[in-house]
C-alpha cells in the first residue's frame, strides 16, 4: 500500500469511529435558571464532565425563573421536558420526579447529606426515593443599605428589633435620605410567610391539614396592607403585577433606593457583583414578632424527571455534581450556603466573596438555628405552592384596593381547600 492510500484508509477509519462515537453519544438536557453567577458556575463545570464523559452530551438550557415556575410544570403534566430541572416547587415537582436510587452506584452518601432535604423532594406518602439534591440551602432575610442609615444619622435597629421597629427606623431613614422605598420585600408567598409566622401564623390544623387563616396570618396580613397605606412599603412594586406573579427589588436595592429589602441569602451573589462596595450592604437577623423571629428555609433542587429515556446517563449526571468535591467548589463559586451536611460541617471557604458578601453569608448561616418547625413544615408540605400563591394573589388585592382585607381572608382559604381537592383528583 502507498503512503497516501494508507493515510487515505487511516482518515476513512477515523471518521468511522468519530461517527461512532457520535452515535453512542447520549444527550442529556438540563433546565436551569440562576439568580446570579451560578449559571456560569455549573456550565463550567458541566463541561469538565463532558470533557471526562466522552459518552454523554449535555444540553443546558438556562431560562428565567418564571419559565421555571410557570411553564416547566405544564410541560411535565404534558409528559414533555427536561432530563433534569432546576427547580424551586420541590413539592408540586414531585410528582415528576425520577428515583435515582436504582442508578446510583453510592445511594447512602446520599442519605447522610442530603437526607433531611430529600423529604422536601418526595411525593407524599414516598419516605425511600432520591429524586435529586439541593443545589443551595437558602434561608430569607433582610438586606439593609448602611449606608443610607449612616448619611440619615440614624443606629441600625439591634439584633432582637420588631418588625415594627425596623418599619419606624427605615420610613424615618427614607424621609432624611428621600429613599422611595423604606421597605421592599419580595411579592411571593413564601417570603411573606417568615413574617407570618414570627407573628404567630400555625398554617396547620391538628391532623395536618392546611389550615392557612389564624390571628398570626391575620397580623401578618395586616402589617403589610398597613405598610402600603403608610408609604413604608410601595404598590409600585407589589401593584405593578397581579395574580400570583413574583416581584422583587433587586434594581431597586442595587440603585440604592431601598432602605431595607426582605428578600434572601440567594441575592448575596448578585449583590457582591451588582452593588459590589457602592455602598455598605449589609444582611441583618430577621425582625420579630410575638411568637418568635424565624425567616423561611428554602431553595432550589436539581430535580431528575422521571420521563427521561436514558436514566443511567442522568444518575452519572447527578452523581458528578453531587460529589463533595465538585459541590463544594459549586457552593463556594456562587456564594451559596451549603445544602450538603458533610460539606455545611466542614464548613467553606468563600475565597473569591467581599468582606461584605462574607459577612452577610454568616448572618444567614447563623438564622438556620433559629428557624421555627412550622416553617420547616410548611417549606416540606407537597401543596406548599398553592398556598403560597393564594396567599400573595389574595392580600395583593386586597393592596391594590380590589377587595378588602376580610374578603381576601376567605379568598384565602377557599382557594387553598379548592385547587389541593383539584390537585389530589388527578
Amino acid at each position: 500500500m502507498t503512503m497516501r492510500a494508507w493515510v487515505s484508509a487511516l482518515a476513512v477509519v477515523t471518521g468511522l469511529l468519530a461517527v461512532d462515537v457520535a452515535q453512542a453519544q447520549t444527550t442529556v438536557r438540563m433546565s436551569w435558571y440562576s439568580d446570579g453567577n451560578e449559571g456560569e458556575v455549573v456550565a463550567d463545570l458541566l463541561k469538565r464532565f463532558e470533557a471526562q464523559n466522552k459518552d454523554i452530551k449535555i444540553v443546558l438550557d438556562q431560562v428565567p425563573y418564571k419559565a421555571i415556575n410557570e411553564n416547566l410544570p405544564v410541560q411535565l403534566a404534558s409528559g414533555q421536558g427536561p432530563d433534569i430541572a432546576r427547580v424551586v416547587d420541590l413539592g408540586g415537582i414531585a410528582r415528576y420526579a425520577l428515583d435515582l436510587r436504582p442508578y446510583l452506584k453510592d445511594a447512602a452518601y446520599w442519605d447522610a447529606n442530603f437526607g433531611p432535604f430529600l423529604e422536601w423532594m418526595r411525593p407524599q406518602g414516598d419516605t425511600n426515593s432520591i429524586p435529586g439534591f439541593m443545589t443551595q440551602l437558602t434561608v430569607t432575610g433582610p438586606f439593609v443599605n448602611k449606608t443610607l442609615f449612616e448619611q440619615a444619622g440614624i443606629a441600625l435597629p439591634g439584633a432582637k428589633a420588631t418588625w415594627e421597629d425596623w418599619a419606624k427606623a427605615t420610613k424615618d431613614v427614607a424621609a432624611k435620605v428621600q429613599a422611595p422605598f423604606p421597605i421592599a420585600m419580595d411579592r411571593s408567598g413564601h417570603r411573606f410567610f417568615g413574617l407570618a409566622i414570627s407573628e404567630g401564623a400555625k398554617l396547620f390544623d391538628a391532623k395536618g391539614e392546611p389550615a392557612v387563616i389564624d390571628d398570626g396570618f391575620k397580623r401578618a396580613a395586616q402589617l403589610v396592607y398597613d405598610w402600603h397605606k403608610s408609604g413604608v412599603m410601595a404598590k409600585e412594586l407589589w401593584g405593578s403585577v397581579s395574580g400570583a406573579a413574583y416581584r422583587g427589588a433587586n434594581d431597586e436595592f442595587k440603585n440604592a433606593q431601598v432602605v431595607m429589602y426582605m428578600s434572601g441569602s440567594w441575592q448575596i451573589a448578585q449583590f457582591d457583583k451588582t452593588v459590589g462596595n457602592a455602598f455598605d450592604w449589609v444582611a441583618v437577623p430577621t425582625p420579630c414578632g410575638p411568637a418568635g423571629c424565624t425567616a423561611m428555609p428554602g431553595g432550589a433542587g436539581l430535580v431528575a424527571i422521571k420521563t427521561t429515556k436514558n436514566p443511567a446517563a442522568v444518575a452519572r449526571v447527578m452523581e458528578y455534581l453531587a460529589s463533595e468535591p465538585v459541590l463544594s467548589e459549586f457552593y463556594s463559586r456562587s456564594l451559596f450556603v451549603p445544602g450538603h451536611i458533610g460539606i455545611a460541617a466542614k464548613g467553606l471557604d468563600y475565597k473569591d466573596a467581599s468582606p461584605l458578601a462574607k459577612a452577610s453569608l454568616k448572618v444567614f448561616s447563623d438564622q438556620v438555628a433559629g428557624l421555627s418547625p412550622v416553617a420547616y413544615k410548611l417549606q416540606g408540605y407537597a401543596n406548599n405552592r398553592i398556598i403560597f400563591n393564594a396567599v400573595i394573589s389574595r392580600v395583593g388585592q386586597a393592596i391594590s384596593g380590589e377587595t378588602t382585607l376580610d374578603e381576601a381572608y376567605k379568598r384565602v382559604a377557599s382557594d387553598v381547600e379548592q385547587q389541593i381537592a383539584e390537585r389530589n383528583k388527578k
